[in-house]
């Protein structure tokens, strides 16, 4: 079984513009598609640093003495490249959410697929768990969780149930969670639902947001004057966020104007949204929602 299949893989390197003498970053190297495909576009003198948290992905490290796999958060970036006397890079790529890996690993509870431990931790050295959210999280807190995060209309009515079940007892694996919001599940509709219920959990436990928001904040000062970021999301809170700093440079709001009405933004965009062509996604169906955004510092 393949550990991730690279989504818009041409389309996402192609982005980064890759100067062959260039120092590049990829900050979700999972099976290490996206940085094998760097890497074959870098002269001997170019340089390769990538990040991932989970401890699965060290199996799929590169033997090339350009390339560094960094175990950490890529929330981190700017501190580990400084560690490793890296202060400007020439490109980052970023395939945000969940790599097929961790969705085929029954165990990691990622997929809606499997009956398993409520988990779903990117880096297993995490203690918050979706165990943890799902038993320990007052109504309050879960109801936000699934609002924000997975859209969810029901989420007042499916955090009152949650905690109304649990009295009972821990719901300690995704089908008793399952059996839990059976209600909310209408035939028709299950698998959406039950993604969108997932994705929130999965969101909050991974703290995905405030790492996207960190992570973006360190783009500008790291990358060198016409350097490239190359990003692909799969759901429209990542999505918003990134297309919002690339445009402003903010994440809410307009950023401050002078008086002749101009603002001065650190990035601009290049070209304009790319996503999966069919063949694509019926090769990958994991790729049908993937969004690529390319920018470039001014």
């Amino acid at each position: 079984m393949e550990y991730h299949n690279p989504v818009l893989l041409k389309e996402t390197v192609d982005g980064l513009n890759v100067n062959p003498e260039g120092v590049y970053v990829d900050v979700t190297f999972g099976g290490g598609g996206h940085s094998k495909e760097i890497l074959s576009r870098l002269g001997e003198n170019g340089r390769l640093f990538a990040f991932d948290q989970d401890q699965d992905a060290l199996k799929n490290t590169i033997d090339d003495p350009r390339f560094t796999l960094i175990n950490e958060n890529f929330r981190y970036v700017k501190r580990f490249l400084r560690f490793h006397g890296v202060k400007e890079v020439d490109g980052m790529l970023a395939d945000f959410g969940v790599s097929s890996h961790q969705f085929d690993v029954a165990e990691r509870g990622f997929s809606t697929r499997f009956d398993a431990d409520l988990d779903m931790r990117m880096n297993q050295q995490n203690k918050l768990s979706a165990f943890h959210v799902i038993n320990e999280y007052d109504e309050e807190q879960l109801k936000q969780v699934l609002l924000q995060y997975g859209e969810l209309r029901a989420a007042p009515a499916m955090a009152r149930l949650i905690v109304s079940e649990r009295k009972a007892g821990p719901i300690i694996t995704s089908g008793q969670l399952k059996a839990v919001l059976k209600r909310f599940l209408s035939p028709k509709h299950e698998n959406k639902i039950l993604a969108q219920i997932y994705q929130a959990i999965r969101i909050e436990v991974n703290q995905e947001i405030e790492v996207l928001k960190e992570f973006l904040l360190q783009t500008p000062e790291i990358l060198k004057q016409g350097g490239r970021l190359s990003f692909i999301s799969y759901h429209s809170l990542e999505d918003r966020l990134v297309k919002r700093f690339i445009r402003n440079g903010l994440f809410e709001g307009e950023p401050e104007r002078d008086m002749f009405g101009r603002f001065e933004v650190p990035l601009k965009k290049v070209g304009g949204l790319i996503v999966p062509t069919k063949e694509e996604i019926k090769m990958n169906n994991r790729a049908r929602s993937a969004k690529l955004r390319i920018a470039e510092k001014l």
